[in-house]
Formats: structure tokens, C-alpha cells, sequence
């Protein structure tokens, strides 16, 4: 999926496309409609920078039993 957003937005919110795509990712994983990782993806960056991003906005980081069950199987496979 593509998302095309008016350039004066843009501007207006003095925004670049990093500082866009964090901010949605942030929000998106407060809401609890993503995971940290499919976070980090979104903000094109690493885990442990994402979750930097969480503590520096004093957003709290949630860790479901989904997350945990993933985790699991992949600890287990290594």
C-alpha cells in the first residue's frame, strides 16, 4: 500500500518523512494496533532504537502473550 500525502501538510507540519513515519509507528503502537517490531519497521529502525523512541516520549511499552509465544518459537528454532 502506497499513501500519498499533500505536500503542504507536510510543510505545514514541518515534518520530514522519517519524523512522519516514526510518529505514525508511535502512535499506531500505543493504540496497540502494532506490534514493536512491525513498529520499528514502519520507523525504519532497528528494536532497541524504537523502543528508544518509547522512552524518550515516555511511552510505555507493552509486551503481549502473542509477542511472547512468537518469541518463544523463535528462540526455540535457534
Amino acid at each position: 500500500m502506497h499513501l500519498t500525502l499533500s505536500d503542504d501538510i507536510v510543510l505545514a507540519a514541518n515534518l520530514s518523512e522519517a519524523d512522519l513515519r516514526l510518529a505514525l509507528a508511535l502512535a499506531l503502537f500505543q493504540d496497540g494496533r502494532i506490534t514493536l517490531a512491525q513498529g520499528a519497521r514502519l520507523a525504519s529502525l532497528d528494536r532497541l532504537a524504537f523502543q528508544h523512541q518509547l522512552s524518550a516520549r515516555k511511552l510505555q511499552i507493552h509486551y503481549c502473550e502473542v509477542e511472547l509465544d512468537s518469541d518463544m518459537r523463535t528462540i526455540e528454532s535457534l
